[in-house]
């Protein structure tokens, strides 16, 4: 299964997403859980697709964390 990984990384003080070498936002007011949530939701429609989905988070240390895996949690989210 092809694999599609929506990235959530900070860009010019805003929170944006990358997939792939494209770059999508800010949304709203550019925060990091308006750009999570847009990314799960894009990640959620991409594994309805077929894609095994996943949505990382930049971390402070520079490290990603995975934080929504389609398939593996829940859809919405809780929180």
């Amino acid at each position: 299964m092809a694999r599609a990984q929506y990235f959530v990384v900070q860009q010019n003080g805003k929170w944006v997403i990358k997939l792939g070498d494209k770059h999508y936002g800010p949304y709203g007011s550019g925060t990091q859980r308006e750009a999570i949530k847009v990314a799960v939701d894009a990640a959620n429609a991409s594994g309805k697709d077929g894609f095994d989905a996943q949505v990382l988070v930049h971390g402070a240390d520079g490290k990603f964390r995975t934080e929504w895996t389609y398939g593996n949690d829940p859809y919405p989210p809780k929180g």
